[in-house]
């Protein structure tokens, strides 16, 4: 991380400067994307999203790439050692874990409710026995604490215009938007997990269940039945992001071009997922890099004119 985060974010410490480095370390290697959209915010705001970004990140492998020979039920016993260890840690307000160092201190500079944090460890345990959602109610529960609290996690690094209870409304239904866009356009990654991140009820409503989505993976193409199901999730997504869309402007003017880029992009991989006639089985959606390397750098130059002109205060 370089000095010129560090010092912006007020952070001067050795020991947490070392903790913070460790964690851009983490963002850099497994999240380039994500990485490369923190450029976009001012100095002091990086070294928290990083912090934050390696203890989710930690969290994710921990479940989704677990090592050799792990088992749903040693991992459940490895999750449920970190997650004790952190609130306790938490209540200390001490670690001697350079990454939960880093985290600590996020959410102490930050005030970021303890409830997220929780809501988090719930879906990662979640995602180790669960591989359906009968309902949307049942859905939307793991993706509260899968990506909601996210959202409502950063808010307060990047800072609003409007009291945060106005604003975390928005910022949970981004961060759902964005779950929700992952999962249609990984439908067939999930499938051969043995999972699915679709609504069975809305699914069989169409006469789809999980044989038919197999049979579209083998295929490799649709049926006029999973293609209506699928237009009809990415309708349903489509109206969470726009009612998500009024929060960017209830952020500080320094943070919104780095989330209104995130939120066109994401935005784009479902304009993708219909232009390919909903076929996600056919290869995965993808925004062309052009219109990537067009968004990203007029956000670059937006985020910097805002930076100059709204400063970014020091936690």
């Amino acid at each position: 991380m370089t000095h010129r985060e560090l010092d912006a974010a007020g952070i001067t410490d050795p020991r947490l400067r070392q903790a913070y480095r460790r964690c851009r370390e983490v963002n850099a290697r497994h999240g380039r994307t994500y990485f490369l959209a923190t450029r976009m915010l001012s100095p002091a705001q990086r070294p928290a999203v990083h912090a934050l970004y390696a203890f989710a990140r930690r969290l994710d492998d921990l479940v989704d790439e677990p090592e050799p020979g792990a088992t749903p039920e040693s991992i459940a016993i490895t999750l449920h050692d970190v997650e004790r260890r952190f609130f306790a840690e938490l209540a200390a307000g001490h670690s001697d874990d350079p990454l939960l160092t880093a985290v600590l201190d996020t959410v102490s500079r930050h005030a970021i409710p303890e409830p997220h944090f929780r809501a988090f460890f719930a879906s990662m345990r979640m995602d180790l026995t669960v591989t359906g959602y009968p309902t949307r109610a049942a859905l939307d529960e793991y993706v509260h604490g899968s990506a909601e609290v996210i959202g409502l996690q950063v808010l307060p690094v990047l800072g609003t215009v409007v009291a945060r209870a106005e604003a975390a409304p928005r910022a949970a239904a981004l961060g759902k938007a964005f779950q929700l866009t992952n999962f249609l356009r990984d439908v067939a990654e999930d499938l051969g997990r043995g999972r699915v991140y679709l609504p069975a009820d809305e699914l069989a409503a169409d006469g789809v269940d999980r044989d038919r989505l197999r049979w579209c993976a083998r295929a490799r193409r649709l049926d006029p039945r999973v293609r209506r199901a699928l237009a009809g999730q990415v309708a349903r997504t489509r109206r969470i992001y726009a009612e998500a869309r009024p929060g960017i402007a209830m952020l500080h003017p320094a943070s919104r071009p780095c989330v209104e880029t995130a939120f066109t992009l994401y935005g784009g991989i479902l304009d993708r997922i219909e232009a390919a006639g909903f076929n996600v089985f056919g290869g995965r959606a993808r925004v062309p890099r052009h219109r990537r390397l067009l968004a990203a750098g007029d956000a670059l130059v937006r985020a910097r004119w805002a930076r100059h002109r709204h400063p970014v205060a020091v936690a």
